[in-house]
Formats: C-alpha cells, structure tokens, sequence
C-alpha cells in the first residue's frame, strides 16, 4: 500500500460497524468515508469503531466530517437512536488534533486491540468511488465550518480557508 493512500475498509455486524483507516485519511478519501458512515447509519447501525492503528494522520478535512458525524449522531432525531463513534488506537499525533482543536468530547476513544476480535480477513476493503471536484470542494468546505462552529477557537485557524473554499466552489459551479 502506498503510505500516502488511505485505505478503507469495513466490516458490518449486527448495528456495530468497524471501519479500519489505514495511511493518511484526508479530504479526498473524507467523502468515501462520509458516505460509507451515512450510509450504514441509513440501515440502522448505531455504533461505529473506528480502528485507527494503521492511520498515520488526519487532515482537517478528514476531521471535520469525523467531528461533524460525531455531533450529529450523538443526538437522536426523527426517532433514530443517538449513534456512537468510538476512535479506536488513535496515534499520539492524531490524539493531540482531536484535543487541539475541541472536538475529542465527541467521541470515545479506546486504547488496545478491536473489542470485537475481528479478524484481518473478516474486513471487506472499500473501493474508492469516483467524486468529482466540486463534492470534494464541497466536503472541504462542509469539514471547515463544522470545525469552526463546534470551537470558535478554531476560527481564526480555519476561516481564510473556508473563504478560500467558498470562493473557489462558486467559480467551479458558474
């Protein structure tokens, strides 16, 4: 596997999924993970592991539709169960980003190995979809603001890229 590829890949039990991210998860594979997670959630799963040991690091974009699925989920609406994301084996890099900026509250995060003794081999890998520009553009710009409207500490880290995005979104959709 190419170190700077995030591989994706699931394994979907009685309304628990485990999703293992390996290599760099960032805006590009942000909308096949968005889509992944919505979609099982759609079909009723209520808890989702996130096996992060072999991730290497998260973009902000990657982070803020991480942050923004643990916000909504957490809340039950149109009679749906309130979902749980768990961050399983976050590295020390990533651990500190969830901290910094102010979203960790949103998840649980477990040390040690997979609760559900999963086997390698019981994981089905994702087989990236193809996203035009503009649906990544849109993710980013999504990510962005949901980062800056959980923390307003994240604003001033966020907002000339949010505008950026914003902009360049407009000229794309013309």
């Amino acid at each position: 596997m190419n170190a700077l590829a995030t591989n994706l890949s699931v394994w979907a039990g009685d309304k628990v999924a485990v999703i293992k991210i390996a290599g760099r998860a960032n805006f590009t594979s942000s909308v096949d993970f968005k889509a992944l997670v919505h979609g099982l959630r759609s079909k009723g799963y209520t808890r989702f592991i996130l096996d992060l040991g072999g991730c290497l690091l998260m973009d902000s974009t990657f982070l803020g539709v991480l942050a923004g699925m643990g916000l909504k989920f957490s809340e039950a609406r149109n009679g749906e169960l309130p979902a749980q994301i768990e961050l399983l084996q976050p590295n020390d890099r990533i651990s500190d980003l969830l901290e910094n900026l102010g979203v960790v509250h949103l998840f649980t995060v477990t040390r040690g190995t997979s609760p559900t003794g999963l086997a390698p081999e019981s994981m089905v890998d994702l087989v990236p979809a193809s996203v035009d520009e503009n649906q990544v553009a849109r993710t980013c710009l999504e990510a962005h603001q949901t980062l800056m409207d959980i923390n307003p500490a994240n604003i001033p880290k966020f907002k000339d890229v949010a505008l950026f995005l914003a902009e360049d979104l407009k000229r794309k959709e013309k």
